[in-house]
């Protein structure tokens, strides 16, 4: 499997670039733009973008050659590029002048794959890569060395697996895919039932995973098999790292879950749902629609659509940033009751 180097610098203009994003320019569109960069370490050649008025400062200072900025921006310092969204037209640029690495299509000669595989057209297998029975794998996907994919597996086009992901038997992956390194996808689910001699019986794991398109998990993350049916990630949802994903749950479209997250068994995520760092959702929770769950929280009953929360146990994220505002006067307050009831048991005395 032959390396392919894609990350070789582009040369446009401003006016080229404009054109790419569907924006306008202002200035001089023949500006030459060899690459981007940050407003605080851009040079001569470069593109960065603005979209905070709290960065202003900085956008006056930056020795870059052109900025993406917002359509109203009063600024002419250097040429710019108007965008109703400053951040996604730079993340396009990003993708204009950077390629991630994939390896060129081929098998190396140390991956195993079974006869009855199924594969498609231009696939890169890495050293070491293992195939086992009756694996489908779509056109143009890559699998990086130490993946290890199981019987009946199902993989669609353009994924991409990383070093050490596992794909247990039975589980379906869609197309455009992406897993991180030491993604396990189809292990056991934690399941378990106490004997009358306290000794544990294992629940037998009958179930599959479905990963639909267009989906992401970051590095070190577990999907775990349904017990009965499916576990279900459905399509464009984003997992960072580190996340725990239980057995028969499903997640809606375009959903985001950063790192040490846990999802419990069962639980059921609408679409389009937030979650921050450090979020627990114990099992058979149900979670609506548009829901936001703030960093380090821990929810404990179901979620309607368009829910924000925040806290352990959760409260409505008004309620949870008055609770806090107050929490730094409570000292003060027992401090000042103290002294209330002091003076009114003095009183009471003199009542006597």
């Amino acid at each position: 499997m032959k390396k392919l180097h894609k990350n070789r610098p582009k040369s446009t203009t401003v006016e080229e670039l404009a054109r790419h994003l569907d924006c306008r320019f202002e200035g001089d569109g023949n500006m030459n733009i060899l690459g981007v960069s940050n407003l605080e370490r851009a040079g001569k050649g470069d593109l960065v973008f603005c979209a905070d008025p709290k960065y202003r400062d900085l956008l006056e200072k930056t020795k870059a050659s052109a900025a993406i900025v917002p359509l109203e921006e009063k600024f002419d310092r250097i040429p710019t590029i108007r965008s109703e969204q400053p951040y996604v037209s730079f993340i396009k640029v990003l993708d204009f002048f950077y390629t991630p690495y994939r390896p060129r299509p081929g098998i190396h000669p140390q991956a195993l794959v079974s006869p009855s595989a199924t594969i498609g057209r231009d696939v890169a297998f890495g050293a070491f890569v293992f195939i086992d029975d009756d694996v489908e794998i779509g056109d143009g996907s890559v699998l990086f060395p130490m993946v290890s994919v199981y019987p009946r597996v199902k993989i669609g086009k353009q994924v991409t697996c990383h070093s050490f992901v596992s794909i247990r038997e039975d589980s379906q992956i869609g197309n455009r895919v992406i897993l991180h390194n030491g993604v396990v996808v189809g292990s056991d689910g934690f399941g378990f039932q106490k004997d009358k001699d306290g000794s544990y019986i294992k629940i037998p794991q009958k179930g599959i995973v479905i990963i639909e398109d267009d989906v992401e998990i970051g590095a070190n993350t577990t999907v775990d098999r349904a017990a009965l049916g499916e576990t279900i990630i459905k399509k464009g949802t984003k997992i960072d790292n580190l996340v725990q994903v239980a057995h028969s749950v499903e997640i809606g479209e375009d959903s985001i879950f950063a790192a040490q997250t846990g999802i419990g068994g069962s639980s059921k995520i609408g679409k389009n749902f937030i979650a921050g760092g450090q979020v627990g959702i114990p099992d058979h929770i149900t979670i609506g629609d548009n829901v936001i769950i703030a960093a380090k929280s821990g929810i404990t009953k179901n979620l309607p659509s368009g829910s924000f929360v925040s806290g352990s146990p959760h409260l409505d994220i008004r309620v949870w940033r008055k609770a806090w505002a107050a929490i730094p006067q409570l000292y003060d307050l027992i401090r000042d009751m103290r002294k209330l009831k002091k003076r009114i048991e003095a009183l009471e005395k003199k009542d006597r």
